[in-house]
Protein backbone atom coordinates (compact mmCIF):
# COMPACT_ATOMS: atom_id res chain seq x y z
CA UNK A 1 0.00 0.00 0.00
CA UNK A 2 1.09 3.47 -0.81
CA UNK A 3 1.75 6.40 1.70
CA UNK A 4 -1.00 8.21 3.10
CA UNK A 5 -1.17 11.56 5.13
CA UNK A 6 -1.97 9.62 7.83
CA UNK A 7 1.11 7.49 7.64
CA UNK A 8 2.99 10.67 7.23
CA UNK A 9 1.14 12.58 9.86
CA UNK A 10 1.85 9.60 12.52
CA UNK A 11 5.68 9.34 11.49
CA UNK A 12 5.81 12.96 12.35
CA UNK A 13 3.81 12.88 15.95
CA UNK A 14 5.84 9.69 16.78
CA UNK A 15 9.00 11.52 16.17
CA UNK A 16 8.65 15.00 17.14
CA UNK A 17 5.45 14.85 19.01
CA UNK A 18 3.95 18.49 19.93
CA UNK A 19 6.79 20.00 17.96
CA UNK A 20 4.71 19.66 14.85
CA UNK A 21 1.33 20.62 14.99
CA UNK A 22 -1.76 22.63 12.93
CA UNK A 23 -2.57 19.21 10.38
CA UNK A 24 -4.82 20.06 7.59
CA UNK A 25 -5.13 18.64 4.85
CA UNK A 26 -6.41 21.67 1.85
CA UNK A 27 -7.55 19.66 -0.94
CA UNK A 28 -5.65 16.45 0.06
CA UNK A 29 -2.56 18.42 0.12
CA UNK A 30 -1.35 17.03 4.17
CA UNK A 31 0.12 20.84 5.95
CA UNK A 32 1.47 21.13 9.08
CA UNK A 33 3.94 23.41 11.04
CA UNK A 34 6.59 23.12 13.80
CA UNK A 35 8.72 26.10 15.74
CA UNK A 36 11.16 28.17 13.62
CA UNK A 37 14.36 26.66 15.24
CA UNK A 38 13.20 22.65 14.29
CA UNK A 39 12.80 23.23 10.59
CA UNK A 40 15.89 21.61 9.20
CA UNK A 41 15.40 18.31 11.89
CA UNK A 42 12.12 17.95 10.27
CA UNK A 43 12.81 18.54 6.82
CA UNK A 44 16.11 16.04 7.05
CA UNK A 45 13.64 13.94 9.16
CA UNK A 46 11.63 13.97 6.18
CA UNK A 47 14.34 13.57 3.62
CA UNK A 48 16.08 10.46 5.53
CA UNK A 49 13.60 8.24 7.02
CA UNK A 50 13.39 5.34 4.27
CA UNK A 51 9.49 5.26 4.59
CA UNK A 52 8.51 9.04 3.83
CA UNK A 53 11.38 10.04 1.10
CA UNK A 54 10.73 13.71 0.43
CA UNK A 55 13.73 14.24 -1.56
CA UNK A 56 12.45 16.87 -3.44
CA UNK A 57 12.04 21.00 -2.57
CA UNK A 58 9.17 21.76 -5.33
CA UNK A 59 9.02 25.54 -3.88
CA UNK A 60 10.17 27.59 -1.16
CA UNK A 61 8.38 30.99 -0.16
CA UNK A 62 6.96 33.32 2.40
CA UNK A 63 3.56 34.71 3.05
CA UNK A 64 3.15 37.93 5.32
CA UNK A 65 0.59 37.99 8.04
CA UNK A 66 0.43 41.34 9.73
CA UNK A 67 -2.46 40.78 12.01
CA UNK A 68 -0.57 37.57 13.86
CA UNK A 69 1.51 39.31 16.34
CA UNK A 70 4.64 37.03 16.68
CA UNK A 71 3.87 35.06 13.91
CA UNK A 72 3.84 37.63 10.98
CA UNK A 73 6.33 35.96 8.57
CA UNK A 74 5.26 32.35 7.84
CA UNK A 75 8.17 30.25 5.50
CA UNK A 76 6.41 27.20 3.44
CA UNK A 77 8.00 24.55 1.68
CA UNK A 78 6.50 22.19 -0.59
CA UNK A 79 8.20 19.20 -0.46
CA UNK A 80 7.19 15.85 -3.18
CA UNK A 81 8.12 12.17 -2.74
CA UNK A 82 8.90 11.24 -6.27
CA UNK A 83 8.64 7.71 -5.59
CA UNK A 84 4.90 7.94 -4.04
CA UNK A 85 3.97 11.06 -5.76
CA UNK A 86 2.84 12.43 -2.76
CA UNK A 87 3.30 16.12 -2.01
CA UNK A 88 2.98 17.82 1.48
CA UNK A 89 3.39 21.68 2.98
CA UNK A 90 4.98 22.48 5.99
CA UNK A 91 5.31 25.82 7.29
CA UNK A 92 7.52 27.25 10.20
CA UNK A 93 6.47 31.06 11.38
CA UNK A 94 8.64 34.06 12.82
CA UNK A 95 8.27 37.57 13.57
CA UNK A 96 9.03 40.38 11.82
CA UNK A 97 11.34 41.65 14.03
CA UNK A 98 13.56 39.08 13.59
CA UNK A 99 12.81 36.90 10.77
CA UNK A 100 15.65 34.43 10.90
CA UNK A 101 15.54 30.26 9.48
CA UNK A 102 17.98 27.98 9.03
CA UNK A 103 18.51 27.36 5.43
CA UNK A 104 17.78 23.99 4.37
CA UNK A 105 21.07 24.67 1.45
CA UNK A 106 22.84 21.74 2.55
CA UNK A 107 19.83 19.12 2.24
CA UNK A 108 18.47 21.10 -1.10
CA UNK A 109 20.59 22.69 -3.27
CA UNK A 110 17.40 24.10 -5.05
CA UNK A 111 16.85 25.81 -2.10
CA UNK A 112 19.67 28.42 -2.82
CA UNK A 113 18.03 30.11 -5.36
CA UNK A 114 13.93 29.90 -3.51
CA UNK A 115 16.12 31.05 0.26
CA UNK A 116 17.23 34.23 -1.81
CA UNK A 117 14.15 35.07 -3.78
CA UNK A 118 12.39 34.77 -0.48
CA UNK A 119 14.91 37.20 1.37
CA UNK A 120 14.69 40.08 -1.44
CA UNK A 121 10.61 39.89 -1.14
CA UNK A 122 10.04 39.34 2.30
CA UNK A 123 13.19 40.05 4.13
CA UNK A 124 13.75 36.23 5.84
CA UNK A 125 16.94 36.09 6.95
CA UNK A 126 18.12 32.53 5.99
CA UNK A 127 20.94 31.88 8.76
CA UNK A 128 24.10 29.85 6.96
CA UNK A 129 22.97 30.07 3.50
CA UNK A 130 25.76 30.93 1.16
CA UNK A 131 25.37 33.67 -0.78
CA UNK A 132 22.36 35.64 0.63
CA UNK A 133 21.97 38.58 -1.56
CA UNK A 134 19.00 40.22 -3.33
CA UNK A 135 18.40 38.43 -6.89
CA UNK A 136 15.67 40.42 -8.72
CA UNK A 137 15.85 43.63 -6.87
CA UNK A 138 18.32 46.31 -7.12
CA UNK A 139 20.61 45.98 -4.09
CA UNK A 140 20.00 49.58 -2.65
CA UNK A 141 16.35 48.55 -2.10
CA UNK A 142 16.02 49.09 1.70
CA UNK A 143 12.09 47.45 1.88
CA UNK A 144 11.14 43.99 1.43
CA UNK A 145 8.17 44.98 -1.69
CA UNK A 146 5.66 41.98 -0.50
CA UNK A 147 5.40 42.38 2.70
CA UNK A 148 1.59 43.94 3.26
CA UNK A 149 3.41 46.85 5.20
CA UNK A 150 2.17 49.94 2.92
CA UNK A 151 -1.16 50.78 1.18
CA UNK A 152 -1.98 49.13 -2.18
CA UNK A 153 -2.28 52.81 -3.66
CA UNK A 154 -0.72 56.54 -3.41
CA UNK A 155 -3.18 58.05 -1.46
CA UNK A 156 -1.81 61.42 -2.55
CA UNK A 157 -2.71 60.90 -6.42
CA UNK A 158 -4.56 63.96 -7.95
CA UNK A 159 -4.91 62.42 -11.04
CA UNK A 160 -7.86 59.74 -10.20
CA UNK A 161 -11.73 60.34 -10.31
CA UNK A 162 -12.44 58.69 -6.98
CA UNK A 163 -16.10 58.11 -8.59
CA UNK A 164 -14.93 55.95 -10.90
CA UNK A 165 -13.38 54.21 -8.58
CA UNK A 166 -17.08 53.71 -6.19
CA UNK A 167 -15.45 56.24 -3.48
Amino acid sequence: MGLTNETIKERLVQKFGENVSNFETPYGMLTFEAPVQENLKVLQFLFDDQELRFQFLTDLTAVHYPNQPGREIAVVYHLHNLIDNIRIRFKVFTTVEKPDVFTATKLFSSANWMERETFDFYGVNFVGHPNLKRILNVDEMDYFPLRKEYPLEDQTRIDKDDEMFGR
